[in-house]
């Protein structure tokens, strides 16, 4: 076939996918180590690691064996690692008081953490009182069951300065509470801690995929927590959330889940000139891991092509339960 223009087609896009060289060197977006952060679970009171039945090849981790992942991670390029503590039942309360014991199980963690990696890691903590509450809610509660704002902002700010005290880079407040980005900066610098740095989850929206996590975390939650995190139906709320956590003082800014929600990825990382992060969540994880399973899916290629996916929408840095894996590969 030819034209008056010569032979068509004259455009052959084609020549730039010929050898995995060719496509390698003309890649718009590469997966770095450096772009991952390992979430991990320590867990109190046990002896050898606990496996995650939800989540093939996730633990929740003996104090020992979380040393020994954030050194794997440090090996692995990996840049960060985000804790979480899972209490004994019997220490759970309504105020989430473990949360905030110097020896809890997270400050006991993240003293662990400091001391076998110091700063060659960026050691970060979730700050909120779901694990730690025998209501499961990120807050504390009125008398009619609802949380409580304000009232969890204060437990949010002793949360901050334990935390920071024990040795946490970066906290991550998550409950999606009013001001929390405002208290937890105050309460820091209150006490001589302005270099430890805020990762805001500043659109969390209620997902079906957090599933999983809640066995991770030993959950207690009864109900739903809609009243708080973000309405799947809106996009434009997260921007208003975007701009308040920025005024607030918010270092880093985070999309969680991320696959669900990969344009309001988009939205924010057009927004904003702080780095990015989106969280590759426990049901993102499950799914692929389940499906692989049962031999219906490449396991490593999904994988590589989730993760670059959630680049492509803007994530500088993303939240994966298979950071180390993956950052031994690239």
């Amino acid at each position: 076939m030819s034209s008056t223009y010569g032979r068509f087609p004259g455009a052959r896009p084609r020549r730039l996918r010929t050898t995995p060289a060719m496509r390698r060197m003309v890649a718009e977006h590469r997966l770095h180590p450096a772009d991952l952060i390992l979430p991990a679970f320590v867990r109190e009171g046990i002896s050898e690691p606990v496996p995650i039945g939800s989540m093939p090849g996730v633990v929740q981790h003996t104090r020992d064996t979380l040393r020994k992942a954030a050194v794997e991670a440090v090996e692995a390029g990996v840049s960060g690692i985000m804790l979480f503590g899972v209490p004994e039942e019997s220490k759970k309360d309504a105020n989430g008081t473990a949360g905030t014991d110097p020896d809890g199980i997270l400050q006991v963690a993240l003293r662990d953490v400091r001391e076998e990696v110091g700063d060659d890691l960026v050691i970060m903590s979730d700050l909120c009182l779901d694990e730690f509450t025998d209501h499961g809610h990120c807050g504390v509660l009125t008398p009619d069951g609802r949380v409580d704002n304000d009232a969890t902002l204060e437990r949010y700010a002793e949360m901050a300065r334990v935390q920071a005290e024990a040795g946490a880079h970066t906290v991550a407040p998550s409950g999606m509470m009013d001001g929390q980005v405002r208290v937890i900066r105050e309460a820091l610098d209150g006490i001589g801690h302005q270099d430890v740095s805020i990762l805001a989850y500043t659109a969390k929206y209620a997902s079906a995929f957090y599933g999983p996590f809640r066995e991770a975390v030993g959950s207690s939650l009864k109900g739903d927590r809609k009243t708080y995190q973000q309405d799947g139906a809106n996009a434009r709320e997260a921007l208003r959330e975007l701009a308040l956590d920025l005024e607030e003082g918010a270092d880093m800014v985070m999309v969680k889940p991320a696959m669900p929600y990969l344009d309001i990825l988009r939205d924010v990382a057009e927004s904003v000139d702080v780095p990015v992060a989106a969280y590759q969540i426990s049901g993102e994880y499950a799914m692929i891991e389940a499906a692989a399973e049962k031999g219906w899916i490449d396991r490593d290629a999904a994988i590589l092509e989730a993760l670059t996916g959630i680049k492509r929408a803007g994530a500088q840095n993303i939240l994966t339960y298979w950071a180390t894996e993956v950052a031994r590969r690239l």
